[in-house]
């Protein structure tokens, strides 16, 4: 049987999005006849995509005398195939000059979770939500200013907008189409990045979620990497490229729900939340490192889902002896108020940040805006 511990760390199955250029390493599968059928097999069409410089490969030959192969190949879309009003808008103004890069040595992480982009509820319809949005991006400028970090990181914990198949009966409620909440979620990540481009570098990390998957009904459709969260943020990369801004977006695998980013020697761990039951956080995360998943190298793992906020140290790095640490955002949407009717609690809608500097997290540093 295949060892996957034997094969090099470049060999590993991974997609990576940088510059509007996706690079895609399959991991070790069956060797396969051309370049075209393994492209093909992950769900590629070449009619959309060009293929950029050559497909490379890394062999192993098995104990009975198979062989399996990894493929590394890297791509980039023919066409752009969604015009969002909202998003252009927010991508031709000029951005803010940067400021001039400081020396203090801190990476500021900034989660936005559970945004829920056409959402009614409690705490009102899609006015309100902007409104809280704004009130956030005002206090994080001046939490950034004060903070002063070299570079920022956006996590976005998933659940940008509503969608219309995750239970209860949106398509009564939902005050926005799938399309008007995919706008709006594009225009409010760009809004972030305004915000946040000021302090230097962003690095963008998003991952696949409930409320965003390709779904019908309880049925999710096709792969982690179909999330229509996560083509809103390939709509937004595009554009906040062609708007000059210096950010870098980081995906996960395709068929992979958890994403992590090496943060000033940090590993920084983002995950929906959804993948486990309420409280099971810690048991998940001891499998994933059991399993040799790559968030199970993670030293902070940041997750939303469960709308509140809960700080746990959890597990020790056994090369640094630091502990770890698990980080669940609050949500920043209208309100669950089906969940607020059976279990007669609620939580307050916030912003979580914190620092990564070269000590690792900085406990001391994390608030909730």
């Amino acid at each position: 049987m295949f060892n996957d511990l034997t094969v090099p760390d470049e060999w590993r199955a991974r997609q990576v999005v940088r510059d509007g250029i996706t690079e895609v390493t399959t991991g070790p599968i069956k060797p396969v006849g051309t370049d075209a059928e393994l492209i093909q097999s992950f769900g590629y069409n070449l009619d959309e995509i060009e293929v950029i410089g050559t497909v490379n490969q890394w062999r192993k030959e098995q104990p009975d005398g198979s062989w399996l192969a990894s493929y590394q190949f890297r791509h980039k879309p023919l066409t752009t195939t969604l015009n969002l009003p909202a998003l252009y808008a927010s991508a031709s103004k000029k951005p803010r000059q940067q400021l001039k890069p400081a020396s203090s040595g801190i990476v500021t992480v900034v989660v936005l979770s559970d945004v829920q982009a056409g959402k009614v509820g409690a705490r009102g319809g899609t006015p309100e939500l902007i409104d809280r949005l704004v009130e956030k991006r005002a206090k994080l400028s001046e939490w950034l200013s004060h903070r002063k970090p070299e570079r920022t990181v956006l996590a976005e914990a998933g659940d940008l907008f509503e969608g219309f198949e995750s239970g209860g009966n949106p398509m009564f409620t939902n005050d926005l189409s799938l399309a008007q909440q995919m706008d709006l979620a594009a225009a409010e990540v760009m809004e972030f990045l305004k915000v946040m481009h000021r302090h230097g570098h962003v690095d963008v990390l998003a991952v696949p979620s409930n409320h965003t998957a390709w779904r019908q009904g309880k049925q999710q459709l096709g792969r982690p990497s179909d999330d229509l969260g996560l083509q809103v943020h390939r709509f937004v990369e595009r554009e906040a490229r062609a708007a000059g801004y210096d950010v870098s977006w980081t995906f996960p695998a395709q068929y992979d729900e958890s994403v992590t980013l090496d943060v000033a020697g940090t590993t920084l761990g983002l995950v929906h939340g959804n993948q486990y039951a309420p409280g099971g956080a810690p048991a998940w995360w001891g499998k994933q490192t059991h399993g040799g998943q790559p968030v199970g190298a993670a030293d902070v793992l940041v997750a939303g889902h469960y709308h509140h906020l809960n700080i746990l140290p959890t597990g020790r790095n056994p090369y640094t002896g630091k502990s770890k640490w698990f980080l669940q955002a609050p949500t920043l949407d209208n309100g669950s108020d089906w969940f607020r009717n059976k279990a007669g609690d609620d939580s307050d809608p916030g912003l979580l940040v914190f620092d990564i500097d070269a000590d690792g997290f900085n406990l001391q540093s994390l608030t909730v805006l």
